[in-house]
């Protein structure tokens, strides 16, 4: 944020288009997350961090109670975008809180972007740690899946399930990586093979069906995906999709490995069956874009006129599917029923 201004990579424009979105209040900070101009659980948080610095700095008044309401009014606000991503409600609570201690209205503004710029701060370490510890276990010559984007677009720098696989990379191991495409909004296509791109690591984009065929011919020797909440018991929300490639490396015996940082962890979700599941609309399925061969970006229908579509965003993996979780503190292994709260306990 740069004098009350938020700037962002548009992700609804990649890969064809690079273009710095500007958003100058806390109103269309928000509506650039409902919308998914940013997207990925850690920039969430960070993005809506941002907002409510961004409404501290809208105030003009010098009532204390008054502005308070207006922080609160702003939060709801900012809560309202995507229900799923717990990271989002952290950072909405940290930058309240941080507020509540200040004694003047001016005194709350600079409390507000302090704490925004501390969450920015802090994600981008946790992601930096991840990939330190994570690349501890890709092997050289490793072929691994992603499911969906979790990269530098979705976290602060270094990403989560692309953070071990860039550090990897970085100290001279063979890595290939298998991209699933993730329909229907395509951010593994689109943003994944975009990021892997840049960093010049060797990779394939495959359709979503094309992972079991690939586990089956010993061709995946791990799977790393994000997270955008984690029950207490390690159950995990993840882009839809997620489930089914667990199952498959649970048949397969491929190691499936979910990377976050534990402000992903949600205390007060015991369970997976308690996670809110996002829906989106269903032109996302009916419909696709991209760039014509004229170079015109466009969208075009792919269902028939008059059919319906459902699009859940998100669903949930149960904790044993899972082998282990990569956070900054160290990876969580099983049970995570029993690792998870005896690692929220040292936070």
């Amino acid at each position: 944020m740069e004098d009350g201004v938020v700037k962002m990579i548009d992700q609804r424009l990649l890969p064809h288009r690079f273009r710095i979105l500007e958003t100058k209040t806390h109103v269309e900070t928000a509506q650039a997350i409902k919308d998914m101009a940013v997207r990925g659980a850690g920039a969430i948080g960070v993005t809506a961090a941002y907002a409510m610095a961004q409404a501290a700095l809208q105030y003009r008044g010098r009532d204390l109670q008054e502005f308070m309401r207006f922080m609160e009014d702003a939060a709801e606000v900012v809560r309202n975008t995507r229900p799923t991503a717990v990271n989002l409600f952290h950072a909405v609570d940290r930058v309240l809180q941080a507020v509540r201690r200040g004694l003047t209205v001016e005194e709350c503004r600079n409390l507000a972007v302090e704490e925004a710029e501390r969450i920015a701060d802090e994600d981008a370490e946790a992601s930096r740690r991840i990939g330190e510890l994570g690349s501890q276990l890709i092997q050289d010559g490793y072929r691994i899946l992603t499911h969906c984007n979790a990269g530098a677009l979705a976290f602060v720098d270094y990403g989560t399930a692309l953070s071990p696989i860039r550090v990897a990379h970085r100290q001279g191991k063979r890595v290939f990586v298998y991209v699933d495409e993730t329909r229907p909004r395509c951010q593994g296509s689109r943003l994944t093979a975009w990021e892997l791109l840049q960093e010049g690591i060797p990779h394939a984009v495959i359709v979503d069906n094309a992972a079991g065929l690939l586990m089956m011919r010993g061709e995946i020797d791990m799977v790393i995906v994000g997270a955008d909440r984690i029950a207490v018991n390690g159950d995990v929300a993840n882009k839809i999709g997620t489930y089914e490639k667990a199952v498959l490396a649970k048949e397969n015996s491929v190691p499936f490995y979910v990377a976050a940082p534990t402000t992903t962890i949600d205390p007060s979700c015991p369970s997976g069956d308690r996670i809110p599941i996002e829906e989106r609309s269903p032109l996302e399925v009916l419909t696709a874009w991209g760039m014509d061969e004229e170079g015109v970006v466009r969208r075009v229908r792919l269902a028939p006129e008059g059919s319906e579509a459902f699009n859940p965003a998100f669903d949930v993996t149960p904790a044993k599917y899972i082998t282990a979780i990569i956070t900054e503190k160290g990876i969580i292994r099983q049970p995570l029923g029993e690792n998870i709260p005896a690692t929220l306990k040292k936070i």
